[in-house]
């Protein structure tokens, strides 16, 4: 395993990412995705500030316990990897108090947990969390999550849900209006609030483009 991207703690990576291993068969959560937060935290902690040791151990375990998201337990996924996540770390030897700071980042990141973020690390954590959930990487995990759940791509009868109530269960197409068009307007953080807007300007972009190559034929 290559841990350079996670440089400059590959050792402590090694250590985290053994104690803990990514999925394998979730695209949307496996090693890239820890390696795209990790990006996201360090552009955001170079114009944030915090703790970036205490931000990688919140990266690399924030998903280690993994929920499908149509499981009933989704909106506890951010707490049983916390609570994973400070067995971990205590088998480092970790102080209880970077523990509890790294649990708390981990608990706050979920969206379904509603949690607010209270520290710095935790409101970073979410946000560059956030960021690979929308723009064109969040287009692309919206569809494979989709499809490992057995989603259509849209309702070619009424792609907007104009007559017709949202269901992301059934629509790829739909979440992005029930959740992901939503998620630019919520970041914590001024550099994450920036980024975001781009990003999310790209989903709309995306979204328009989409719905031009799905219009049915006109006589």
């Amino acid at each position: 395993m290559n841990l350079d991207p996670f440089a400059p703690y590959a050792k402590l990576a090694g250590q985290l990412l053994a104690a803990c291993a990514p999925s394998t068969d979730d695209g949307a959560h496996d090693l890239s995705h820890l390696q795209r937060v990790w990006v996201n935290v360090r552009r955001l902690q170079r114009e944030e500030g915090g703790d970036l040791e205490l931000l990688l151990a919140a990266v690399l375990l924030h998903d280690c316990v993994a929920v499908e998201k149509d499981s009933p337990l989704r909106s506890s996924a951010s707490r049983l990897s916390a609570a994973r996540a400070g067995e971990a770390l205590a088998g480092l030897g970790w102080p209880s108090e970077r523990i509890a700071a790294v649990r708390h980042a981990i608990e706050a990141h979920s969206f379904s947990a509603a949690i607010t973020p209270t520290s710095l690390e935790a409101r970073i954590l979410q946000d560059a969390d956030r960021l690979d959930a929308i723009g064109l990487i969040g287009v692309a995990r919206c569809f494979h999550v989709s499809g490992r759940l057995g989603s259509a791509l849209y309702d070619a009868e009424d792609i907007d849900a104009r007559q017709r109530p949202l269901d992301d269960q059934r629509f790829a197409l739909d979440h992005f209006h029930t959740k992901l068009l939503g998620l630019a307007a919520g970041f914590q953080t001024a550099t994450g609030s920036r980024l975001a807007g781009q990003r999310h300007a790209r989903m709309v972009a995306f979204l328009d483009a989409f719905r031009e190559e799905t219009q049915p034929f006109e006589q």
